[in-house]
């Protein structure tokens, strides 16, 4: 081997002496970035379940909600007849409290009559034939 050849091959063994360390350094990386690879892999299969799982959590709570807003809809309508019969009821009481009003200020100037007696008991009569106790 002439002296051209012998600086040729020491020169490439230095380079690759040189470039040694650097493929163990990209070795290394890349094993790394594998790993991390697998990682965002489980990461991503992680992320989808959890979607999965709360679209399906969404669902039942849509239903709960649904449910929940039909309960109340039948409580409402049951409230507005109970609403209506105290509308009625309220009506008949003030009906029957002006009816006795009207009595009682008949009565006060017969109360104070001299036959009270018997006035007295005739409005008694009145009073509770308007009370509808008979």
């Amino acid at each position: 081997m002439n002296a051209l050849e012998w600086a040729v091959q020491i020169t490439v063994i230095a380079l690759l002496t040189a470039t040694l360390p650097m493929a163990w350094r990209l070795d290394r990386m890349l094993r790394a970035l594998r790993a991390d690879r697998a990682a965002l892999e489980q990461g991503a299969e992680g992320l989808g379940e959890a979607s999965r799982m709360a679209e399906a959590a969404l669902m039942r709570l849509r239903a709960t909600t649904e449910l929940a807003g039909r309960q109340v809809a039948e409580r409402v309508a049951g409230a507005e007849s109970i609403r209506e019969d105290l509308r009625y009821l309220v009506e008949r009481a003030e009906t029957l409290a002006d009816r006795l009003e009207v009595a009682v200020q008949q009565a006060r100037p017969l109360a104070t009559a001299p036959a009270a007696n018997n006035v007295r008991s005739e409005a008694e009569r009145e009073l509770i034939r308007a009370l509808g106790m008979k």
